[in-house]
């Protein structure tokens, strides 16, 4: 927070613009004659209140909120306005960089960028534009651990993402909350609470904070937490309507993505010719190539093959190649997923 070592006219009349309010009300707020403020007004830097009025305009300032606090500093002080916005385009370059080394996993390198901000900033210091970006790198780092499975304890994808909903929750931006409940509910179920994940993803898909596109997919998603349970019927239905929305919304990757979790479901309800339709347009749709979707997709896949004896070596063979792949980018949660079906077809 700014501070002022000796007030005067100047900024007084500076506190009272960044408040926004006429001189009446900054009078009845600091508690002061009209006259006095008219007088901070008029002389500006050549006037400075009594010291017992430097006290009450330290706790007026102190008592503003962050946005007026940015403005104060910015009517007093432009130089460091432009200083600070040069800074916060750098990054928001490094966040976008972030986003794209997610995406094909590179996580070494989206952890650098999303550190050097986190690692330097306190966000109680920072301003709303600031703590916007903090709380969006909080985002990402959460995605890059969840990625990672490390999705419990103080180190993982939960902590994130908590942190991150109480700024944005702060900042009134329901949008971004409502984007990172869904998340939550992400680790709910990789974390195996497959009955309260389902419940959280059936109230997000009727959510209006919520874009439709997340809309369906958490929709989609109350299908996969259901089949893991047991419940392949009822979340074929969900998956199938999902599947519809995508397709209406023109998202042809999420489709694809549709097409892979009902396969699986397929897969869970003994049905292996549906999953086996449904996994082959899975694989021949795709049209993301990171290496998350591929180990993805070769789960899937291996694991139908799997279920049935005449393919079975066939479908060892595919899970070798997508723990290989997981091994390599560090994809923890998903090479626990294929070790775990492993285990299932040896028992």
């Amino acid at each position: 927070m700014v501070s002022v070592q000796q007030w005067t006219g100047r900024e007084a009349s500076a506190l009272r613009a960044a408040l926004r309010m006429s001189m009446r009300a900054f009078a009845e707020h600091l508690g002061v004659a009209l006259r006095t403020v008219a007088k901070w007004e008029s002389l500006g830097a050549e006037t400075q209140p009594r010291p017992d009025t430097q006290a009450i305009l330290d706790t007026a300032l102190a008592r503003a909120g962050s946005a007026a606090q940015a403005r104060f500093e910015a009517m007093l002080f432009p130089e460091r306005k432009s200083a600070r916005s040069a800074n916060y385009e750098t990054w928001t370059e490094d966040i976008e960089r972030a986003v794209v080394c997610i995406s094909r996993q590179d996580f070494p390198f989206a952890s650098t960028l999303l550190n050097r901000w986190l690692g330097s900033r306190a966000p109680q210091q920072l301003d709303d534009k600031g703590r916007y970006l903090y709380g969006r790198s909080l985002v990402l780092l959460g995605d890059l651990q969840r990625d990672q499975g490390a999705i419990l304890g103080p180190l993982s994808a939960r902590h994130s993402y908590l942190t991150a909903r109480g700024m944005f929750t702060e900042l009134d931006i329901p949008r971004r909350v409502a984007q990172i409940e869904l998340s939550l509910a992400v680790v709910q179920e990789m974390s195996g609470e497959w009955e309260s994940s389902a419940r959280h993803y059936e109230l997000l898909a009727g959510d209006q904070r919520l874009s439709p596109r997340d809309r369906a997919r958490a929709r989609l998603w109350v299908g996969t937490a259901l089949s893991k349970e047991g419940d392949n019927e009822y979340a074929t239905n969900v998956m199938t309507a999902a599947t519809r929305a995508f397709e209406d919304l023109g998202e042809p990757e999420d489709w694809s993505v549709a097409h892979q979790k009902l396969a699986l479901a397929h897969r869970g309800a003994g049905d292996l010719k549906q999953a086996l339709h449904y996994i082959g347009i899975a694989r021949t749709t795709g049209t993301v190539d990171s290496p998350m979707q591929r180990v993805r997709l070769d789960t899937a896949y291996g694991h139908i093959l799997l279920s049935d004896a005449a393919t079975r070596n066939d479908g060892m063979s595919v899970l070798d190649q997508a723990a290989q792949v997981a091994r390599q980018y560090g994809l923890s949660h998903q090479l626990r997923s294929i070790e775990g079906i492993r285990k299932g077809q040896q028992g």
